[in-house]
C-alpha cells in the first residue's frame, strides 16, 4: 500500500498554524483514498531532529538517525511538507531535517536516484503578501530555497507548492483590510490541497 511521508515544521499547533491546517486537508484526502496506507508523521517541533554535527556528516547515511530519515524518504510514495515562512525562510527544524536527507551519492549526485521523482507538496504558509509584483517579493525565501533544494540539481523531486498568505490578517489591526483577502487565500489553499492529494493517492494506487 501506499506510503505518505508528512513533515511539519510549525511551532504552533493545528488548531493556530495555517501550515498544519491546510496540510491537515491533504492527507484527510489522501488517507480517505488509502484507508490501509501508511503515513509517516514527523513532527519536527516536538519531536525535532539535531542540527548536522561533523560525525553526523562523516557517517553518512550509515549514522542511525539520519539513515532512518533517508530511508523514510527512499520509501515514500508521495511526501507532504508544512512550511511556514519565520523571518522570510523556513523554520531551521525543517532545514535540520533537510541537511539529514540530502546525501551525496544516495539522494542527490546520483543517478537514478530512489527519491528522483517523488511527488512532493509544500504548504508555504505566510503572514503577509510576498507574491510577483508586491513589495516585499524579494524577501521571500522559502519558495525559492525550497524549490532548489528539493527539486533538480538536489533532491530531483516532484515539487508542488500550495501557499496560503496574509495569515496574519485576523490578527493585525494594519491589516484588516486584507481579511476578505486571506480568507479567499485560505479557501483556495484547503481546495488544491484536496484536489492535489486526490490526484496523487490516484497515481499511486
Amino acid at each position: 500500500m501506499p506510503t505518505l511521508l508528512h513533515i511539519d515544521s510549525s511551532i504552533w499547533p493545528v488548531d493556530s498554524s495555517v501550515s498544519r491546517d491546510v496540510a491537515a486537508s491533504f492527507r484527510k484526502e489522501w488517507e480517505s483514498r488509502h484507508p490501509d496506507g501508511t503515513v509517516i508523521h514527523r513532527d519536527l517541533t516536538a519531536d525535532p531532529v539535531p542540527h548536522l554535527d561533523g560525525p553526523t556528516y562523516t557517517a553518512g547515511a550509515d549514522h542511525a538517525l539520519r539513515g532512518r530519515l533517508i530511508r523514510e524518504l527512499e520509501q515514500a510514495d508521495a511526501v507532504l511538507i508544512g512550511a511556514p515562512m519565520y523571518n522570510f525562510t523556513i523554520p531551521s527544524t525543517l532545514k535540520a531535517w533537510l541537511d539529514h536527507v540530502i546525501l551525496m551519492g544516495r539522494t542527490t549526485g546520483v543517478e537514478n536516484s530512489p527519491v528522483a521523482g517523488t511527488p512532493t507538496v509544500v504548504v508555504a504558509s505566510r503572514g503577509g503578501g510576498y507574491g510577483p509584483g508586491t513589495p516585499r517579493e524579494s524577501f521571500e525565501f522559502v519558495t525559492t530555497y525550497l524549490a532548489k533544494a528539493l527539486g533538480p540539481g538536489s533532491l530531483d523531486l516532484d515539487v508542488h507548492f500550495i501557499v496560503p498568505e496574509l495569515t496574519m490578517a485576523p490578527v493585525v489591526p494594519a491589516m484588516a483590510g486584507l481579511i476578505d483577502l486571506h480568507e479567499a487565500s485560505m479557501a483556495k489553499a484547503h481546495a488544491e490541497a484536496v484536489a492535489k492529494a486526490g490526484l496523487l493517492a490516484a497515481r499511486a494506487a
